[in-house]
């Protein structure tokens, strides 16, 4: 993956990472290449190299990349499994959120960094028709996706069962929830939180696989939060909690 059309200083302070950054021969010197030139060198371990145009014209596509272009290996996912076992080496109950049909990569980091913040273990996601570990959810992670492992599943019915085998309790958020988030015992113990998208909700055998569903109670009339922030908030019940 090569990030040529977004700021590659910001990729850099976002601790997007990266093996080579690209800067292209007899580019001016100004402050944008000197900012990049500073983080990678920060950084320590991101190759420095000089291409001419036609080159980082081809690796970009013909996007603009403004003379910096920054190449990105592919994301290294974890098992569904080694987010449960982070847990129980910290001899802590597992906290994970998985993600149903949740297809913008910003919103995959704000909920990565929610799960950073509030003791969670990782996230689940689905190969087809979701977002994945992108740049753009690196840098909405705001870095924490470097310390927050996120997996990635075939089939997410299955690996919901395999966590509800291994002792988990799945939660489904949904706006016809038949619990609150406020009244559900259950979110103090090892649990998966399973998150829809915005529009659709979760699917339905997703939806039938969950021991529970519950919903937010949103005094003000909204008829559905954003993916992100309505995992922060049940994210910091289960915080509130286990505290």
């Amino acid at each position: 993956m090569v990030v040529g059309r977004n700021p590659v200083f910001e990729a850099l302070r976002d601790g997007v990472p990266a093996t080579t950054l690209y800067v292209q021969q007899y580019i001016d010197n100004d402050e944008r290449v000197r900012e990049a030139l500073q983080l990678a060198g920060e950084r320590g371990n991101i190759h420095l190299m000089e291409a001419p145009r036609p080159e980082l014209d081809r690796m970009t596509n013909g996007l603009n990349h403004q003379g910096l272009v920054l190449q990105v290996p592919p994301y290294e996912y974890a098992h569904p499994e080694d987010l449960t076992a982070a847990a129980y080496d910290n001899n802590e109950d597992p906290l994970i959120v998985a993600l149903d049909g949740v297809t913008d990569p910003r919103n995959l980091g704000a909920i990565v960094r929610s799960v950073s913040a509030f003791g969670g273990h990782g996230v689940v996601v689905p190969e087809r028709r979701a977002a994945g570990m992108t740049a753009g959810a690196w840098k909405s992670s705001a870095g924490t996706a470097a310390r927050t492992p996120v997996s990635r599943v075939t089939n997410l019915t299955r690996a919901l069962e395999g966590y509800q085998k291994a002792g988990l309790t799945v939660v489904g958020l949904a706006a016809d929830g038949e619990h609150t988030v406020e009244d559900l015992e259950a979110l103090a113990g090892p649990v998966v939180i399973v998150i829809g998208s915005e529009g659709k909700g979760l699917g339905r055998l997703v939806g039938e696989t969950c021991d529970y569903r519950v919903r937010i109670s949103m005094p003000g009339g909204a008829e559905s939060l954003n993916a992100g922030v309505a995992a922060g908030i049940v994210l910091y019940e289960v915080a509130r909690r286990r505290a």
